[in-house]
């Protein structure tokens, strides 16, 4: 096993969000996409490096599941995925989607926690 998996330390959660401009498979899907692509980007992520992504969606998205477009279109074959359903709380946002991810990352690195679109709003600090 890689001294990575054997120090602790260097695991961190990752967490993001964006929207989705509507309840189709493909509007979802560019959602995903964007989001996991920033993800990498913005933390200089080595795909290999990311462990698991838990997804949840507000109850108005159900035209696909979250991890199946990120398995396919980032080939993030090893990674553990899960989709939940947000939990309903009146005037969120509507059609969100939020990730956290656990990933292994240099401890002297800035995590950049990516909130785009209508998320944005939902940690204007992280933006």
């Amino acid at each position: 096993m890689s001294q990575d998996f054997l120090n602790i330390k260097n695991i961190t959660a990752i967490r993001g969000a964006t929207t989705s401009d509507g309840n189709t498979s493909k509007e979802i899907e560019n959602s995903v996409v964007e989001l996991i692509n920033e993800l990498i980007l913005r933390n200089s992520l080595d795909p290999k490096k990311i462990l698991s992504i838990t997804f949840t969606v507000t109850k108005d998205l159900d035209a696909c599941f979250p991890a199946s477009i990120a398995r396919k279109c980032f080939g993030l074959d090893s990674v553990s995925f899960l989709d939940c359903q947000q939990m309903y709380v009146p005037n969120d946002i509507n059609f969100c989607i939020r990730l956290m991810a656990l990933v292994i990352f240099p401890t002297s690195s800035t995590i950049n926690h990516p909130y785009l679109r209508g998320a944005s709003s939902l940690r204007s600090d992280r933006c």
